[in-house]
């Protein structure tokens, strides 16, 4: 979005419908992605969103303020020309998943984790048709194919705007079950993002808190709530 960073030009922005979705116009005339494609999104909701952070800037536009404008733009210019790659990236996680790498010790950590993300899994098991196994240690073992299948299937048929919010939610928490979680609302985002966090948070508690540290995980934090409320506004209903 380099090419946006020019002063405001315009007075309103306006959601507008179309024949194929929404859009949004600036004074009348319809915003384009950084591709030049028509920013064609699927929801009112998502154009109301965008609309509200272009009327947001100020004299100089600060494509940094406009979370929504850019994971549209991703979603059409970056996941629509590779869908079904962006799919198996995702789906991929599942026979890696953060929920299934457990510790050796010590006990209570082990305890945490079984109390914490065990739920997820038989959620997982029992709504997605998906039981995940897992493992002590950090070595890889294989999960059973017929569940990776399945969950892999939940994921290609994700609208391209789904699957870019879909992506943060998966790669910020390193866990295609907590990204099904977050997406369908199984607990509030903050909880499901402190989930994957269980183990850093238990080093805290043990260490003390890093700043550094905390302030990227703020980052990562904030990055996620908004991967869910994309999702939320590209959810046709």
């Amino acid at each position: 979005m380099s090419e946006w960073k020019q002063k405001r030009f315009w007075k309103t922005a306006t959601a507008e419908q179309t024949d194929t979705g929404w859009t949004v116009t600036l004074d009348g005339r319809a915003v384009k992605t950084p591709a030049k494609a028509g920013l064609i999104l699927p929801t009112q909701k998502m154009a109301d969103a965008v609309a509200a952070e272009w009327n947001a800037q100020d004299e100089a536009v600060n494509p940094l303020s406009m979370p929504f404008t850019r994971s549209a733009n991703a979603a059409i210019d970056k996941v629509a020309v590779q869908r079904s790659e962006v799919a198996d990236m995702l789906a991929a996680y599942g026979d890696a998943d953060l929920l299934c790498y457990r510790a050796d010790g010590p006990q209570e950590l082990i305890d945490r984790q079984v109390a914490e993300w065990d739920p997820y899994l038989d959620w997982a098991a029992d709504t997605l048709g998906a039981r995940l196994q897992p493992r002590t240690g950090l070595m890889h073992e294989s999960q059973d194919a017929q569940a990776l299948a399945s969950l892999s299937q939940r994921v290609h048929v994700l609208s391209e705007f789904e699957l870019a919010a879909f992506h943060d939610l998966v790669s910020l928490s390193g866990s295609l079950i907590l990204g099904f979680a977050a997406a369908q609302d199984l607990h509030p985002a903050p909880t499901i993002w402190a989930a994957s966090r269980l183990d850093e948070i238990w080093q805290e508690e043990q260490w003390g808190e890093d700043e550094e540290a905390r302030e990227v995980a703020q980052i990562k934090q904030a990055s996620f709530l908004h991967a869910k409320a994309f999702f939320d506004v590209a959810k046709y209903g």
